[in-house]
């Protein structure tokens, strides 16, 4: 057919396991965690076992490329969608362990009734009762006597006959025959025009991402340790959510425990800040970024195909040369001293808590600025300084929470080439000019979402500043940040409510502030009228009823901390929208100052 950009076969799922166990086909050794419930995976045997369709499976041949010697090589395939299904059968039929959710290796085992001629998944009740084969896996393992096999059965379940069974486990067994589509897409196909048919076809999943494609590019180039190269990745983005997993890659990977990518992620067994727990696709944009200049991750498919971007040809010295730096840069992002490192400057920058943090593109482009600047042997005082800034201002401007990756690029080509210094102050006399603070700022703030990344830059300006939580003494705002703290409301959410104010009047992060638990029940419900008096006689040898301040000079000290405007004692109902709209104004003007310092 003219312009047919793909083929169609039908392939017996014993031949497609046949690829996949020999390499002709590349699922990953590590998978990313298979997300199917055992349900799920019942469900596909049973669809199979009655010769019920089950979808196509797709898959992309490498391009080819040009060797030394001017020949053409060809590629394996990559199966871009069917992951899940072709799992589910290695791990059901073959008795492979899979990584689920947790993190954790475990066997999905799923019985059959030859009977009823049922599928289940396996528990405890079914092991014991003789009716059931509790894990089909032992039906398809190869050394199988099948004659033996039936014997035994027959043999614990007197009502049955050997003739019923073995055609019933025959039956079974011959799910293995059963043909499955398999669309397999031209090798000449550019990245996103596979991406394009992929989002076609299979229009209700999830559209696969340049970050799976490179991950599949990395996992089938064995030349060049890919395998391993992937197997790291994956690895590392375990531990890094998972500690214990350490000790399953010690137990089940003895060849990887050989390698330098474990003894460089060793340091994680011991580490439980979830500050930055990069995934594989955050993992390959810094390493792939901080070393090659680029932001776009179909070029590191295309380089890791072997690209000349100026000639358009494939070259296999370029897929040689790509892996090799991208496996540098992936150890430089494991590199204990780096990644701590780059942690106590977003720390510093008063972002304590996974919680502030937002958006993961800031962190990570942070981290890759981090990286570039102690390539380039920039002090690191100027690094922290650099970094700080820049995440601030990424976070403050919402910088990478839009075509995140266009901005990338964009941002690391112009830093390549102007430098940090002329590109970082021209991004800040652009963006965060006095119009900005005095008024876009105060405006943004104009909110009720907690999870606005103003709110949050706020939140990181009192914890650099080193403030005291509302009405506290002795607690800071970082210490109750870190203790999962009450949020406050400094006018009361039931008093307003009882005022006829609406959610999105009442939740304005204007009206929040970071106080201890014991305070914030204090107040209850009380207008600020009335409190803030009980407060202000507090400070002046009256009872205690909020917190230990009571000195007046120290109140009103606590008071510009958390932006408090004056008069505040005088207010009721009335005041609240001349109230949020000073307060967004002194929360702005902190902002800036705390910016201006970092």
């Amino acid at each position: 057919m003219l312009n047919q950009r793909y083929s169609v076969q039908q392939a017996p799922i014993g031949t497609l396991v046949t690829w996949i166990t020999s390499g002709e086909i590349a699922i990953p050794e590590i998978q990313r965690p298979f997300v199917w419930t055992a349900t799920k995976v019942r469900n596909l045997l049973d669809s199979l076992f009655r010769g019920y369709p089950v979808g196509y499976l797709i898959a992309w041949r490498n391009p080819d490329v040009k060797l030394k010697d001017g020949s053409s090589s060809s590629g394996k395939r990559i199966l871009i969608d069917g992951q899940q299904r072709i799992t589910a059968l290695m791990a059901s039929i073959l008795g492979r362990e899979v990584v689920n959710k947790d993190y954790e290796r475990v066997r999905i085992r799923i019985a059959f009734h030859p009977v009823n001629q049922q599928f289940e998944v396996s528990n405890p009740a079914i092991e014991k009762d003789p009716t059931w084969i509790p894990d089909i896996a032992v039906v398809f393992a190869q050394n199988i006597s099948l004659f033996e096999f039936v014997s035994n059965y027959c043999r614990h379940n007197p009502n049955t006959t050997k003739d019923k069974i073995f055609k019933s486990i025959e039956l079974l067994r011959s799910i293995m025959n059963n043909q499955i589509g398999l669309i397999e897409l031209a090798s000449e196909l550019d990245i996103e025009t596979v991406t394009e048919i992929f989002i076609r076809v299979n229009s209700e999943g999830i559209p696969l991402s340049q970050a799976d494609f490179a991950m599949s590019k990395i996992a089938v180039n064995e030349n060049y340790g890919g395998n391993e190269l992937r197997k790291a990745i994956d690895y590392f983005c375990h531990l890094s959510v998972e500690p214990n997993f350490y000790l399953s890659i010690k137990t089940n990977d003895a060849e990887f425990e050989k390698s330098e990518f474990f003894s460089q992620m060793a340091w994680l067994k011991e580490e439980n800040d979830d500050l930055y727990d990069p995934s594989y696709s955050d993992m390959l944009r810094v390493a792939f970024t901080a070393e090659f200049k680029r932001g776009r991750l179909e070029d590191l498919v295309a380089l890791l195909s072997g690209r000349n971007f100026e000639t358009r040809q494939c070259e296999e010295a370029i897929i040689e040369n790509s892996f090799y730096r991208l496996r540098k840069s992936i150890l430089r992002f494991m590199n204990e001293t780096h990644f701590k490192r780059f942690l106590m400057i977003i720390k510093s920058a008063g972002f304590v808590d996974a919680s502030m943090v937002g958006s993961q593109n800031a962190l990570n482009f942070s981290y890759i600025l981090y990286l570039l600047l102690r390539d380039q042997n920039v002090p690191d005082a100027d690094i922290e300084r650099y970094v700080r800034k820049w995440f601030a201002m990424s976070v403050l401007t919402g910088r990478y929470s839009g075509s995140a990756e266009s901005s990338i690029d964009y941002d690391i080509r112009q830093i390549d080439t102007q430098g940090i210094h002329t590109y970082m102050n021209a991004i800040v006399l652009g963006e965060l000019s006095n119009a900005f603070w005095d008024s876009s700022l105060p405006q943004s703030l104009d909110t009720s979402a907690s999870s606005s990344p103003h709110f949050r830059v706020f939140k990181a300006a009192q914890v650099k500043m080193g403030d005291k939580g509302f009405l506290s003494r002795d607690i800071t705002v970082r210490e109750l940040i870190e203790h999962k703290s009450d949020i406050h409301h400094i006018f009361p959410k039931d008093y307003l409510q009882k005022q006829g104010l609406s959610r999105g009047r009442y939740n304005q992060i204007a009206n929040y502030v970071i106080a201890q638990s014991e305070i914030n029940i204090a107040i209850g419900n009380k207008e600020p009228q009335v409190y803030f008096t009980q407060v202000f006689e507090q400070c002046n040898n009256g009872k205690k009823y909020y917190g230990n301040i009571t000195d007046t000079d120290e109140l009103e000290k606590n008071f510009e901390m958390n932006c408090i405007p004056s008069g505040i004692e005088r207010m009721t109902v009335n005041e609240y929208p001349a109230f949020l709209s000073e307060r967004r104004k002194l929360m702005a003007q902190k902002i800036k100052v705390y910016f201006n310092n970092l």
